[in-house]
């Protein structure tokens, strides 16, 4: 954390923003990914000897001792506490438990895995199993579902997960293909009055971004999701050009949202 604070001053960044992950479910990880991992990888650790990964405790305390740390090392930086909620709408108790166990400025709910028969897998292990167009639309319709029975957080984080782990002999991803399930899930997401965040992971497809506007949402956030200090703000040049261009401006305070404009 330290260091990503270190590279955002180096960049002239008025400001971050710590979601950590708070995860619930227990997901599947294949077997040839684990051997493609060194043996100290925390995902390894994590695993049995079935494969299934438990998420750990989410220690509160001490994440809130380190974000005051940052905030006492950088005084000129606005540091923001925060969440991203794993499929908080299966595991509404235990997210509410750690909400409110302290202050968390933003809050961002996401989904990372589906159902597959008894267990859960991320998309790179459903793509396997499954058509990836049919592992696609099974995920924006849970992210309807996902905004529509959770109100513990307030942005949805990278509705366009799935396209990280797209497969390669599939062709490239066509966002088009699935213009229908892609209006459902932003519709579901502007009438739960969330925010759409704009993901720099893989960059957001504009044709995305245009339908959250024509489906009427009413603002977006900037998620460069650095899992690695040297990630902070990758893309958000772009991202803010492209933000613009679809019609969403910046608040008053620089962390606001970026809401629609007309």
């Amino acid at each position: 954390m330290e260091r990503s604070c270190l590279h955002a001053v180096d960049l002239g960044l008025p400001a971050i923003a710590f979601t950590e992950h708070l995860d619930h479910t227990v997901w599947t990880v294949d077997q040839d990914d684990l051997e493609d991992l060194d043996a100290g990888h925390p995902v390894v650790a994590l695993s049995g000897p079935d494969g299934r990964l438990t998420p750990p405790e989410f220690d509160v305390a001490g994440y809130l001792m380190s974000i005051e740390r940052c905030r006492e090392l950088f005084p000129g930086l606005r540091i923001l506490s925060g969440l991203e909620l794993g499929e908080p709408h299966w595991h509404a108790d235990a997210a509410q438990g750690v909400l409110a166990a302290g202050q968390f400025d933003r809050v961002l709910g996401s989904l990372h895995c589906l159902p597959d028969g008894d267990r859960f897998r991320e998309p790179p292990g459903l793509y396997c199993r499954r058509d990836p167009s049919e592992v696609v639309r099974r995920y924006l319709t849970e992210v309807a579902v996902l905004v529509s029975q959770s109100d513990a957080f307030s942005v949805l984080a990278h509705i366009d997960y799935p396209v990280r782990s797209w497969p390669n002999d599939s062709g490239p991803f066509d966002a088009t293909a699935f213009e229908d399930e892609f209006r459902h899930a932003l519709r579901a997401t502007a009438e739960s009055a969330k925010a759409l965040e704009i993901s720099t992971v893989v960059p957001l497809h504009d044709t995305i971004l245009r339908w959250w506007h024509e489906e009427g949402g009413d603002a977006v956030t900037f998620g460069s999701d650095a899992h690695d200090p040297s990630a902070v703000a990758r893309g958000f040049r772009d991202a803010a050009a492209m933000a613009e261009a679809h019609g969403f401006r910046p608040g008053r305070d620089l962390l606001d949202f970026w809401t629609r404009s007309h």
